[in-house]
């Protein structure tokens, strides 16, 4: 293996055991009908599968500062779902760019728009465990006819890994795209993860184009005790059809923990001038109020906090100790503000789940008839990941390995034959808005014509 496969190719040490298959055959598929009607589950399979046998410090201490796409790590540190399933949780709270679609007024629309972007985010929070990584031409489906959307989803490159999404509604509302590139880093007691890429939302009805970026992610607290995550940078969501623009500060732990999971912005015009100002968690809920309301608040709300300020010391987040501060969990409410968004209670047994959120529990569900109907490189036919979710971690990490020989191998035999690897649903091209470069849906795929798939698995 040269080093450029070592790079790209993390190993876990396993021998390839081609006659160690779990085939989608396997999958738990449940027949919960109520009024005869199928309903998507409410748990997995099996519970997570313990980690205390396993030390992450063990395996990264020689890796600071590297990416962390060359460091093998077990299986027993994945959850099971591929990152293309992951990357599929944004749009939980699709409800929030229908109504988007169905108000007037464009600084309206653009506060649902940041609650949607914060929204899309939410999910990671208490997600240590890491997605399988897509294999090269892998791809994902998601079709929610109650929440009126189909996604596709494709692992476009393997150097770097890039995954392309495109969502669309059933009634031609709205398109959201993007692709992603996620970098980790591994920095001594933390794990940074940059997830390069933009994410394009197109209103059609009223013409408008909506693109970000998302914010950094820390699982911090590597070494000893319990990972906690933190989110922090800023974004921008700009509307490129009016110029207005919501900049988001996604704040860091801080002095104290107080600023713990916090997110603060503001709605201008393109004269600059400020119509809302949007503050919450990204963990809990959002609101939008005056700008002048929200400056008279905070003014009173410091007056107050100097008249009960205390000089003991306490540790930042930043400081010797990456112990996860002590969380409030509620948001204070200015007076006059509006809530435009309000996370979905994660079910009571989600711990042992992997902090899956109920949407999540559904992602690799095989529905009935499923597969007669998906492609056959969609993750949810993927070998280990359905291992994994069914407690078989033996199974998992031999499945990871033959997976990851059987893509090596044909990378090979495509150098060999000085082939190039083509993609089926996305290609590279520009961004119409934002004249960068991205990969962008070339359609068909629900034309349900899988003839000159790749076999991956």
């Amino acid at each position: 293996m040269n080093s450029e496969e070592e790079f790209y190719d993390a190993e876990t040490g396993l021998e390839s055991d081609d006659s160690c298959e779990v085939s989608f055959k396997d999958a738990l598929v449940f027949d919960a009908k109520e009024n005869g009607v199928w309903e998507r589950r409410k748990t997995l399979p099996a519970e997570m599968i313990s980690r205390n046998n396993y030390s992450v410090w063990s395996i990264l201490k020689k890796c600071i500062g590297m990416e962390l796409s060359k460091i093998a790590m077990p299986v027993e540190f994945n959850e099971p779902l591929s990152f293309l399933q992951r990357m599929s949780e944004y749009m939980e709270h699709t409800h929030l760019v229908h109504k988007a679609c169905s108000l007037s007024d464009s600084m309206e629309r653009m506060q649902l728009v940041a609650a949607f972007a914060v929204s899309a985010v939410a999910s990671q929070w208490e997600r240590t465990g890491k997605p399988f990584n897509p294999l090269l031409g892998e791809t994902f489906e998601l079709i929610r006819e109650d929440e009126g959307y189909r996604l596709i989803s494709e692992q476009v490159s393997h150097h770097p890994p890039v995954s392309a999404f495109h969502a669309e509604s059933l009634k031609q509302e709205f398109e959201f795209h993007g692709s992603i590139y996620p970098k980790l880093k591994f920095w001594g007691k933390s794990v940074e993860a940059e997830p390069k890429g933009v994410m394009t939302l197109e209103l059609l009805k009223h013409k408008e184009a909506y693109t970000w970026t998302n914010p950094m992610c820390c699982v911090r607290n590597i070494i000893l005790g319990k990972l906690w995550i933190e989110q922090y940078g800023t974004v921008e969501i700009v509307n490129h059809s009016t110029g207005d623009k919501c900049v988001l500060n996604f704040k860091p732990c801080g002095m104290f923990g107080k600023e713990l999971h916090k997110v603060e912005g503001y709605i201008q015009d393109k004269s600059k001038k400020k119509h809302r100002v949007i503050y919450g968690k990204w963990t809990e809920c959002m609101y939008s109020v005056d700008p002048k309301v929200y400056e008279a608040f905070k003014k009173s709300d410091k007056k107050t906090a100097g008249d009960s300020r205390t000089q003991k010391p306490e540790l930042s987040c930043e400081g010797d100790e990456d112990e996860m501060p002590e969380v409030q969990e509620t948001v204070t409410v200015i007076p006059g503000s509006a809530l435009l968004w309000r996370i979905t209670p994660r079910p009571v047994h989600s711990a042992q789940m992997y902090n899956f959120t109920s949407f999540a529990m559904t992602l690799n569900e095989l529905e009935p008839d499923t597969e007669r109907i998906l492609a056959p490189t969609d993750c949810r036919l993927r070998p280990d990941v359905r291992a994994m979710e069914n407690g078989d971690i033996d199974a998992a990490s031999a499945e990871k390995e033959r997976l990851e020989e059987k893509q090596r191998k044909s990378r090979r035999e495509r150098n060999k034959d000085e082939e190039e690897w083509m993609t089926r649903w996305f290609q590279r091209g520009t961004n119409p808005h934002t004249g960068a470069e991205d990969w962008l849906y070339t359609g068909g795929y629900f034309d349900r014509n899988y003839t000159d798939c790749p076999n991956i698995y």
